[in-house]
């Protein structure tokens, strides 16, 4: 029964296969009943061989925001935009960050109640009056937003205020959200970008600083009510906040329900947090999460850097930071991903934040180019340093930001996140007005000033997450006391060794036990199943049904509303699937052979004939179980590393390697839980997948039933 990670790959890639197309038409050219004006066309091949000169900057007509502010310090900014009949609203509280310690979580969790609730209304209610005003509203840890129609106006604002100063913080709300959290984070255990984010946060500004604070499981059953309501009573006040409106609203409106509603809201002074500010390391550091069996590395080369936003330096940096690698033909993804091929895309970030900024280059990587890729952007990173930008090169580069700031400009939320980021951080009435010019006069003299500044690629956290026996000789090379520094999916320091494997202990006995623990005894007296489930993720909620007779044939359907959307079947021998448009493809090569493992009742059950390849590797903690580590080579030589509990002796987590929906090789963790006995043999009833899509998919069967006289004709291709 443990074919969630195959089942979905080739579905979601079958899928995918099959989609339309817009396939070019053959249509005629009607005729003009005007005769077309002559346009001259240059002759010869002179004119290509220069880019047409650049022309000057654009003017920027940057929409008009208006500012209000109420007696009690609330200011109001409205961007008015009448196109189309809808309005958002955002309630923004500018505090400084706090730190949570012990509890890390709790502001998290203020965010995730705040819509859950108030002294006027129920949960249900809200969401009922939400849904019938076609509204939306939402809730971070600085305020809340939202929109709807803007004729429901005074409906919806009247219940956003009621959110916004009314919430109800309930144990009971408290306990369902500590639970999707902690499911959260024991899902980012094993997703290499969660981990490897956690990582940088933390080396980068320490855990002394709120920016550097990870959440754990711990610190997440800490958090309490106290302390959601008192960081709710302390810091969300209307002198540290803004009221933004934007769409179809006239100022005097926005002015009145602003007044109505709160204008009783009664300020109060917020307590001013004050951290030290981060520093980049003395020398470059080698921060490592181990991932077993990992085909692929993430990695993140990060440093705090000192850069508010509104510093003379900053148009100058962003120009530094797109030349290197902020879009797609910047210098990191042309050398990672165009030369080399290493990766999907490489991408560098320097971010300005009034307490403290930050620079990361990031890319996804092989594992077997993990210590090349790293010398590749540090190598980027020096030669900017040291080589002027050509001018060519520095000119495309300023058409790019050109492009990209003007086309925002026609969003009327850009106008507004303009104006309050001139209102916070206290912006010049022409920063963006004149954003064009000053970026058109920045010479290449200038962003190597900036690149001498704040590029330090001898002073850098070099963060990855990946396959520590693979890696750890590899990336030693790179820290400046040959060391690597060990951590846990949470930046956790880890000592080694974990456990030692006892000495009489094989991957075959690993494997008996788990039989003996299944009851595999009674796999005899299976001679077909049949499981009902549900397969949940970030989409909509999709009906699964398997068949599998005699061990050797297996078909698995996947519906949406009730409408087949994939199926696939091996008879035995030979397989193929199909998808909504009934369009049949063969199943071949490795696709096959997960196919024919699959149909096994107990595929564990065939590791000790001879043809699969055990070794017993170590003994990993993996969500605070302890279990032993199995490399498996199964006859085709896919490889896959497996847990087993050392108590239970269940399987407890499979880490192998599929190719996805997009065509590309990723690690698939895939977890195993809740077994039951079905017919005297225990088997996983929940199946977790992680890697193969954005979000971490669940499959959750609610029947599993044996010996049901499932008929051959099922199995037919």
């Amino acid at each position: 029964m443990k074919y969630f990670a195959y089942l979905i790959s080739g579905a979601l890639v079958f899928l995918c296969a099959c989609s339309p197309k817009n396939a070019a038409q053959k249509t005629s050219t009607p005729t003009p009943s005007v005769k077309a004006p002559s346009i001259p066309i240059p002759s010869g091949d002179k004119f290509r061989l220069n880019a047409p000169k650049a022309g000057a900057a654009p003017v920027v007509q940057v929409g008009k925001a208006v500012t209000r502010e109420l007696e009690n310090g609330l200011k109001i900014i409205v961007v008015e935009n009448h196109k189309l009949p809808k309005i958002s609203v955002q309630l923004f509280a500018d505090y400084e960050p706090v730190l949570e310690k012990d509890a890390k979580g709790y502001v998290d969790l203020m965010a995730d109640l705040w819509t859950k609730g108030t002294k006027n209304r129920t949960k249900a209610q809200l969401d009922e009056e939400i849904d019938w005003l076609g509204a939306s509203l939402n809730a971070s840890p600085s305020g809340l937003s939202g929109n709807c129609l803007s004729k429901y106006a005074d409906k919806y604002f009247s219940l956003f205020a009621d959110v916004a100063l009314n919430p109800v913080f309930s144990a009971e709300e408290l306990e369902k959200s500590k639970k999707r959290y902690l499911s959260n984070l024991a899902q980012g255990k094993t997703d290499p970008g969660f981990m490897a984010q956690n990582l940088a946060s933390a080396m980068r500004y320490g855990k002394s600083h709120p920016y550097g604070e990870v959440a754990t499981e711990t610190s997440m059953q800490q958090a309490n009510l106290k302390q959601i309501k008192d960081h709710y009573d302390k810091f969300i006040k209307p002198n540290v906040s803004y009221l933004v409106f934007v769409g179809d609203i006239q100022v005097g409106k926005a002015e009145k329900l602003a007044k109505q509603y709160f204008g009783a809201w009664k300020k109060a002074e917020v307590p001013a947090e004050t951290y030290g500010i981060p520093h980049p390391p003395e020398s470059n550091e080698v921060d490592l999460v181990n991932k077993p069996g990992a085909v692929q590395s993430v990695v993140q080369i990060t440093y705090p850097i000192e850069l508010e936003p509104g510093h003379p330096d900053e148009i100058r940096v962003r120009l530094l930071n797109t030349v290197l690698g902020g879009y797609f033909n910047s210098r990191v993804n042309s050398n990672l991903r165009e030369t080399h091929g290493w990766t999907y895309g490489a991408n560098t970030r320097m971010v300005s934040d009034k307490l403290v900024g930050y620079f990361t280059a990031t890319a996804n990587v092989r594992t077997n180019v993990t210590d090349s890729a790293i010398v590749e952007f540090l190598k980027e990173m020096r030669r900017i340093k040291t080589e002027k930008v050509p001018s060519k090169e520095l000119q495309m580069v300023k058409n790019v930001i050109t492009g990209q700031f003007s086309q925002n400009l026609e969003s009327p939320e850009t106008v507004a996140r303009f104006a309050l980021s001139a209102a916070r951080f206290h912006l010049p009435d022409s920063y963006f007005q004149e954003y064009l010019n000053t970026l058109q006069s920045i010479s290449a003299d200038e962003v190597m000033l900036m690149a001498r500044k704040y590029l330090k690629p001898e002073n850098a956290h070099i963060v990855v997450v990946g396959d520590q026996k693979q890696l750890a000789d590899k990336l030693s090379v790179f820290s400046a006391n040959k060391k690597i520094q060990l951590f846990d999916a949470f930046a956790q320091p880890v000592k080694e060794p974990v456990m030692a494997v006892p000495a009489d202990m094989t991957a075959e006995k690993v494997i008996e036990n788990y039989l003996k623990a299944i009851g595999a005894t009674r796999l005899s007296e299976i001679k077909d199943l049949v499981a009902d489930g549900a397969l949940q993720f970030s989409g909509p909620e999709i009906a699964v049904r398997n068949y599998q007779k005699d061990g050797t044939k297996i078909a698995i359907e996947m519906k949406l509303n009730g409408q087949l959307i994939s199926k696939r079947v091996f008879d035995g021998v030979a397989g193929n699937e199909s998808g909504m448009g009934g369009a049949t493809r063969a199943i071949e090569g490795k696709a096959l052979e997960d196919l024919r493992e699959q149909a096994a009742f107990c595929k564990e059950a065939h590791y000790l004939n001879g043809a699969y390849k055990l070794k017993i590797k170590q003994i990993d903690e993996i969500g605070g179980v302890k279990a032993y580590v199995l490399e498996c080579i199964r006859p085709d030589g896919q490889l896959r590393l497996e847990y087993y509990d050392l108590v239970t002796g269940l399987k407890i987590q499979e880490i192998g390697s599929e190719t996805n929906y997009s065509d590309q090789t990723v690690d698939i963790t895939t977890v195993y839980s809740d077994y039951k006995a079905v017919n005297g043999v225990l088997i996983p009833f929940k199946t977790m997948i992680i890697g193969l899509t954005p979000a971490p998919m669940t499959l959750q069967y609610s029947s599993i039933m044996a010996n049901q006289g499932v008929e051959d004709k099922v199995f037919k291709l």
